[in-house]
């Protein structure tokens, strides 16, 4: 009986450690300013350009490893073109725990909005105020001064294993575009159009049934 007790014990705290583990890391954590981006390597293809080291998740979201599991976030080109102009953007709060895959912010534009996945899993601990005073720069410069947050990721190498990296991206970029014309042929032939980037501000130009399917074919949400 008293060996079923320690082990009931043991199990007990094993538990509470689990769930309190993201709730600690966060209070404990504090929030350092995040150094000047670089500007990334790019490799052309198909008429756009994609950074080279940088790795990106299934919804058009990005990730830069920094070291340390500081991982740089931001959206990329492809969604920054899809949306073309942005009114405002809202990004989680400091000292907050995302989870890879759930929502990590949400961009505006008149009115109607879009949310967006975190690649990564972490305690975001720093936002690029640039971007919250404009927009647009992740629009215009996705890939260095248009990032959105700083996540210290524990698991980074884990969740890098569910990201798209390498030779793939290329390849991943342009059969979103293929996509993006193929159901545009179907639902607005009017605003399809063959190769190339989509029209910009194609997804706030669209009424709002075809806006939430390429936003779940897309953005996953």
């Amino acid at each position: 009986m008293s060996i079923l007790f320690v082990l009931l014990t043991f199990l007990l705290i094993l538990t509470v450690m689990y769930f309190r583990r993201p709730q600690e890391a966060a209070a404990t954590l504090q929030v350092a300013p995040a150094r000047k981006l670089n500007t990334p390597a790019m490799l052309k293809h198909a008429g756009f350009d994609v950074p080279e080291d940088y790795a990106f998740h299934p919804g058009h979201t990005w990730v830069m490893d920094e070291g340390r599991q500081n991982a740089r976030v931001g959206i990329d080109a492809f969604a920054g073109n899809l949306f073309g102009k942005i009114d405002s953007i809202e990004i989680a709060d400091l000292n907050r725990w995302v989870r890879q895959g759930q929502k990590l912010c949400t961009v505006t534009r008149e009115g109607q909005s879009i949310d967006l996945l975190s690649p990564v899993e972490g305690v975001l601990i720093s936002v690029n105020h640039e971007v919250l005073k404009d927009p647009n720069l992740i629009v215009d410069d996705p890939y260095k001064n248009g990032w959105l947050c700083v996540v210290k990721a524990p698991e980074l190498s884990v969740n890098l294993k569910n990201l798209l990296r390498g030779p793939i991206v290329p390849a991943w970029m342009q059969n979103s575009m293929a996509r993006v014309g193929a159901m545009l042929q179907q639902l607005n032939p009017s605003l399809a159009q063959d190769g190339g980037l989509p029209v910009k501000g194609l997804l706030f130009q669209m009424d709002s049934t075809t806006q939430q399917q390429l936003a779940k074919e897309f953005f996953l949400t």
